[in-house]
């Protein structure tokens, strides 16, 4: 977030707001008109900061940039993950509705936006080649209020959610968010730990030796990207 922010403010201004607890950054990003957030740990604090974004900046997309765990054989620290759907992994309201599927609405799956995500994968994947290190994989990506960091763990979501690339605590959420109020959105995920016995520490030694160079310089390609369309994007990180 403060490399965002740096660069938002290297050529111009940068005006922020504080709602619910939450600093909004608005200024223009590598050419693009978009709103800045840091989104916080957890579904919760991710609902409600999509939700403030979407109804009081009135943003036409939303992308959200982060970290995530590794869950399926092959994914590797440091690739990146886009998601094409995403489902919350802790929401099990059975006997009355299916493990997974979200009570009332009838789906256990958000599809992220076809565009945007394309966009970010392109983006993701110039960015690793000049790196030189890491794969760009597309998929599923499962949420939960949970950081997982025990093998067993980990080889349980493997075993009931199969394709699932990546997990974190954020995502899904916030693709409910977006679904209800019919807002474009897209996730991108640089793997930072493989969710076993060791997350606990290689997610900080990632966050503080890697993730910003990755977000920042896949944002920077996505938004810079002449095919994009975008009128105003909100950042989540």
């Amino acid at each position: 977030m403060t490399a965002l922010i740096h660069a938002m403010r290297t050529s111009h201004a940068v005006e922020s707001q504080t709602i619910g607890g939450r600093e909004f950054f608005s200024g223009e990003l590598f050419g693009r008109r978009c709103i800045a957030v840091l989104a916080g740990v957890g579904k919760v604090a991710a609902a409600i900061t999509a939700t403030t974004m979407i109804r009081t900046f009135d943003v036409s997309s939303l992308v959200f940039v982060g970290v995530a765990g590794g869950v399926a054989h092959g994914i590797h620290v440091g690739d990146v993950v886009v998601a094409r759907t995403l489902l919350q992994h802790d929401l099990d309201a059975s006997p009355l509705f299916p493990r997974y599927e979200v009570p009332l609405l009838g789906i256990t799956r958000f599809t992220a936006d076809a565009g945007l995500s394309d966009a970010l994968a392109a983006a993701a994947e110039h960015y690793i080649a000049q790196v030189g290190v890491g794969r760009v994989h597309r998929g599923l990506i499962i949420s939960g209020d949970q950081f997982v960091s025990d093998s067993d763990d980990v080889r349980a979501l493997r075993d009931a959610l199969p394709d699932a690339l990546a997990v974190e605590m954020e995502g899904a959420a916030i693709a409910q968010v977006c679904n209800a109020f019919d807002v474009p959105f897209a996730v991108v995920r640089t793997i930072s730990d493989s969710a076993d016995d060791d997350a606990g520490h290689d997610f900080p030694r990632f966050l503080e030796e890697r993730a910003s160079g990755y977000s920042l310089g896949i944002i920077e390609r996505f938004l810079q990207r002449p095919q994009v369309e975008l009128r105003e994007v909100s950042t989540g990180v």
